[in-house]
């Protein structure tokens, strides 16, 4: 029996009462079915700012009805004190996604990044203590690494933020030390690596590099590179993002000093090699494929250069091990795309 199938085992057993933020969001959506298909209770929080309704919808076709049946929806603001302590009530676990991401968006509004990240926070964060809830595990990002050299990334060594939305996810790390350290509220931060998989937004200007350039190369349609192609990041699936919050909600102690993981796969890829792994996926399904060459523009403010998690942290006190492989996503991701979007029948 595996890990997972043990966990699920005893989910099911013992079932807990959950909270996703972000319900209706790419990877609040994926947490959400699978508690769901776990036979667990959930209560979802969302004001559908940048989560969708048809995402849920995707949720409800993707399990039984008496699973469905089981969730439960609160349309609000996590900047609202009332809407989360009314969404934490009577929670044993909150799983924190909810946030205003994208490095760009955060330069272009920062107060409001602030506002959503930082405030919208701190709120689950208060609320969760009032609640009495056991443990909360919320969404932090690589990019508080910011300027440090070190590769791979070790969670002990971080350098300044490059962006006010690398700037709102470390304040969150430290009110999550503060609640535990004052008000004895569990927290476990997760830091993501680039996470990418089916659902996730490839349209406006805020959108994430791997859906954005799928959605473009299966229309025939050239990508834009920013800088000179070997900027790397360490892309991860969802699927194992949704694993570590599973395994970071249910393990059996929390650490006196708050605890804070990266999750990724462990390796690092460019953007040139990202290009040609996008194009091999595609031309699997559409052969007869002949694309443009990417253009490559201007380095964009406030990106890192380079991004490699050390996760040998999560594997150590969480048991953390990828589920799935960069290509693997990839391979999975082109194919949901393929279905989704709207695509002439020939290029």
């Amino acid at each position: 029996m595996t890990r997972m199938e043990q966990l699920q085992g005893r989910l099911r057993a013992e079932p807990r009462r959950w909270l996703v933020t972000g319900a209706a969001g790419f990877i609040g959506s994926h947490l959400v079915e699978t508690l769901l298909r776990w036979d667990q209770p959930v209560r979802g929080l969302d004001n559908f700012a940048t989560g969708k309704r048809a995402n849920l919808n995707q949720v409800q076709q993707a399990v039984a009805s008496d699973q469905w049946a089981r969730f439960e929806f609160i349309e609000g603001d996590i900047r609202d004190p009332q809407v989360c302590q009314r969404a934490c009530h009577d929670v044993e676990i909150v799983l924190h996604q909810a946030a205003l991401g994208s490095v760009p968006r955060s330069l272009a509004d920062p107060l409001l990044s602030h506002e959503v990240n930082v405030n919208g926070t701190l709120n689950i964060f208060h609320a969760a203590r009032i609640a009495r809830v056991a443990r909360v595990i919320y969404a932090s990002s690589s990019a508080v690494y910011g300027d440090h050299p070190e590769l791979p990334k070790v969670e002990g060594n971080i350098g300044q933020p490059l962006s006010p939305y690398a700037a709102t996810k470390r304040i969150n790390e430290i009110y999550a030390g503060i609640m535990q350290r004052c008000y004895g509220l569990q927290t476990i931060g997760l830091r993501y690596f680039n996470v990418f998989g089916p659902r996730q937004d490839p349209e406006g200007p805020y959108a994430a590099v791997i859906p954005r350039w799928i959605a473009r190369l299966a229309r025939g349609q050239s990508v834009e590179i920013y800088g000179d192609g070997l900027t790397s990041r360490d892309f991860s699936p969802v699927v194992n993002v949704v694993w570590a919050n599973l395994l970071a909600a249910t393990a059996a102690t929390v650490a006196a000093a708050p605890a804070v993981y990266n999750i990724a796969v462990g390796q690092r890829t460019t953007l040139n090699e990202l290009h040609d792994l996008l194009i091999a996926c595609l031309r699997r399904s559409r052969p007869g494929l002949t694309l443009p060459p990417p253009i490559y523009k201007d380095f964009r403010e406030g990106d890192i250069r380079h991004s490699l998690a050390d996760i040998s942290a999560a594997r150590r006190d969480l048991g953390y091990e990828p589920l799935e492989t960069v290509a693997e996503g990839l391979s999975r991701s082109m194919a949901w795309y393929l279905s989704h979007l709207d695509l002439p029948a020939e290029i």
